[in-house]
């Protein structure tokens, strides 16, 4: 189950980092070639972070801002979601939180 879940993620987010990228390439690289450049693959950064909470991951996506490329895993424990972001090229946990805005409706 968790294999079908880190699998779906993965579809999701590359099919979301493609379509970003056709519809506004950055001047530099587009979204889809900084994700395929991450040392940190989503299912380790996914398997990271629910290590770091000790909960279950139900959502995942990958960002790219100012030189810097994190994945943002949503998990849920003990009936709260947390969101935490894993370094896409350490594998670091950056940072973790309570999730107030459940990813602001997506």
């Amino acid at each position: 189950m968790k294999q079908r879940l880190a699998a779906a993620i993965v579809v999701t987010v590359v099919a979301a980092a493609i379509g970003g990228a056709a519809y506004g390439a950055r001047a530099s690289e587009s979204d889809a070639l900084v994700f395929a450049k991450a040392r940190i693959s989503l299912t380790q950064a996914i398997a990271i972070a629910e290590q770091s909470v000790g909960g279950k991951a139900a959502k995942a996506g990958f960002e790219h801002t100012n030189q810097k490329r994190t994945y943002e895993v949503a998990i849920v424990k003990d009936g709260k979601v947390m969101d935490v972001r894993v370094d896409a090229d350490t594998g670091n946990v950056i940072s973790s939180s309570d999730d107030d805005d459940d990813w602001e409706g997506n």
